[in-house]
């Protein structure tokens, strides 16, 4: 009963796999800086709660790519909202498939959606107006390429089905309506309440004076250094 039930959810993850990505062919490239990970509140019910991305101020998260002719060759993603890889409940079961599993990976790719969502509404700032140039199809490759170079570099365990599932969701039509939809940027950013949280955490963490937060204070839950 239960094994039929995890195969058959396995076979709805791979019959969503229908991008063009071919994982095996993407270049291997390199990840630089760090990375905090900050729970700011329960969420909306869907999931362990909200959590915001927040790059190190000394040594933002950064993917060098190594593929000839990209169209951008260094993402630096800013500060966001992340649900790490919006994996499905029942797809969690499976090994590879964790939602923070190849969390850079992820913030990779979810900076390039923000970027282009605000791009799209024309309200693009700093590093999210250098994707301009940047195809839906060289997106998804981008997350083929930054979790292959997690696997390169030992950060990760190889696996031989999650990273070409996930490269081929990525290139899918689902996240192609998530690409061209509009009026989403607006939502992307952070309110004024999580941003003040956030730094009231990161004051704390450098051992400077508080600030006074409107809400809960946000909490430090993951870390990651390259």
């Amino acid at each position: 009963m239960f094994i039929c039930r995890y195969v058959a959810i396995l076979a709805g993850l791979l019959l969503a796999a229908c991008g063009t990505v071919d994982f095996d062919e993407a270049p291997v490239g390199r990840f630089e800086g760090a990375l905090l990970v900050m729970w700011v509140g329960e969420g909306d019910g869907k999931g362990a709660g909200k959590f915001v991305y927040v790059p190190s101020r000394t040594r933002p998260l950064t993917f060098i790519r190594n593929r000839p002719g990209a169209a951008v060759t260094r993402i630096v993603p800013e500060m966001m909202y992340t649900d790490g890889g919006s994996i499905p409940r029942a797809g969690q079961l499976f090994n590879g498939f964790s939602p923070w599993g190849y969390a850079p990976a992820y913030m990779v790719h979810d900076w390039i959606f923000v970027a282009r969502h605000c791009l799209t509404d024309n309200m693009a700032e700093g590093e999210e107006t250098k994707i301009e140039g940047m195809t839906f199809k060289e997106s998804a490759e981008i997350i083929a390429e930054a979790i292959k170079t997690l696997i390169a570099s030992g950060k990760v365990q190889r696996n031989d089905v999650a990273p070409r599932v996930i490269s081929g969701v990525v290139a899918g039509p689902f996240s192609y309506e998530r690409w061209v939809v509009k009026g989403a940027c607006k939502g992307d950013r952070l309110t004024v309440e999580h941003r003040r949280e956030v730094d009231e955490a990161l004051a704390r963490r450098s051992g400077l004076r508080s600030l006074k937060s409107a809400g809960p204070a946000a909490r430090i839950v993951a870390e990651i250094a390259f």
